[in-house]
């Protein structure tokens, strides 16, 4: 995913809310290179899932309990790795060249995808993010407030208001998908507040063990939740008025989606590989593979595979969800990255402002 870079960071920055992190150790992480291509299969596979008609209350249960924590846990990977943030030069220009120059260019992709694959009038509009697109203008702004939630002395308790308020709010524009940026940001702020120790106690094998009875119990409440309510509340795209509820109960559904999110991400961490495997290269590429998949999933609906006779029928579910894991990890290989390295991760030197003298 975007920015989400794997390197074992260094301490945090001192002030209130920030404690001393554990040495830095040189090199790539592999635990959470691991996490990011785990959590990068979840995406592709709840995206191949969301075009399937009738898809039945067996994988909208698995849809609902994914969609859960996949995204919470990838946002809280990025704020972890963003405890060190600063508005030093260099780092605001790495937040454009891997951020939004990024979004600019596949904006700009998507739209002309649309329009030669069926929607010819299709709009270009930069301020409503397409479809998956959102996640890179989201991270952009959470990282420019990072030195606000290191000096806030309560800061997830801060943001889970800021984003209580905007579930409770129907009047948000979509500018940006701001509803997701206010309410995914406690997720982000939760991160910056993680350390080393966290994740070490999420690997312990006592929290190994408890973690199955945990998802089982996530599942059957996802099973019995299908058919009673909205998985729109996962998406964080609109106030409780919006998805036919009070307007209160978007406050108390922000604190019970929270808990909900961090328990399942724990449990998700708590199984991803420490050592170094096959898959530990394929973490360092999951912006390849978060940009690129929407292109094949979108090419799938408009060449109406998801309507084919085998995909209604329960091995065809599972075929659809083993080629969405296989197209994303493909993306996300080196031989991908090479060839798509130039927009996804472009080298733009020859914008750059020189530094003043002295």
């Amino acid at each position: 995913m975007p920015s989400l870079t794997s390197r074992t960071p260094g301490p945090a920055p001192s002030g209130a809310g920030a404690t001393d992190a554990a040495p830095a150790r040189p090199g790539r992480d592999p635990y959470f290179d691991n996490a990011k291509y785990l959590a990068i299969v979840l995406v592709a596979m709840g995206h191949s899932w969301e075009p399937l008609p009738d898809s039945g209350r067996v994988i909208e249960t698995f849809y609902t309990f994914v969609y859960a924590f996949h995204m919470p846990v990838f946002i809280m990977i990025a704020g972890y790795f963003s405890r060190g943030f600063d508005l030093r030069r260099e780092r605001v220009w790495k937040l454009v060249t891997s951020l939004i120059v990024p979004y600019a260019v596949f904006e700009v992709a998507y739209t002309l995808f649309e329009r030669l694959t069926g929607a010819p009038g299709f709009p270009l509009s930069p301020l409503t993010p397409y479809w998956l697109l959102w996640f890179l203008p989201a991270l952009f702004l959470w990282r420019l407030t990072t030195p606000v939630w290191q000096t806030v002395r309560w800061p997830v308790a801060v943001s889970l208001v800021i984003a209580a308020m905007g579930a409770v709010s129907s009047n948000i524009g979509g500018d940006l998908q701001l509803q997701r940026v206010l309410q995914f940001l406690p997720f982000y702020v939760l991160g910056l507040q993680l350390r080393p120790a966290h994740f070490d106690f999420v690997r312990r094998r006592a929290v190994r063990l408890a973690s199955v009875p945990v998802c089982v119990v996530a599942l059957a409440a996802a099973y019995w939740a299908v058919p009673r309510t909205t998985t729109s509340w996962f998406f964080r795209r609109y106030g409780a008025e919006q998805l036919g509820s009070p307007a209160w109960t978007g406050a108390v559904v922000t604190l019970l989606l929270f808990g909900c999110a961090v328990v399942l991400s724990a449990c998700f961490l708590a199984w991803v590989p420490s050592r170094r495997m096959w898959m530990t290269a394929l973490g360092a590429g999951t912006l390849y593979g978060y940009l690129l998949h929407g292109f094949v999933v979108k090419g799938a609906i408009r060449l109406d595979l998801f309507e084919a006779d085998l995909v209604a029928t329960p091995l065809g579910r599972i075929l659809v969800t083993v080629v969405a894991a296989a197209v994303v990890t493909l993306l996300c290989s080196p031989p991908a990255r090479r060839v798509f390295r130039f927009v996804v991760e472009p080298r733009l030197d020859w914008a750059r402002k020189p530094a003043p003298a002295g």
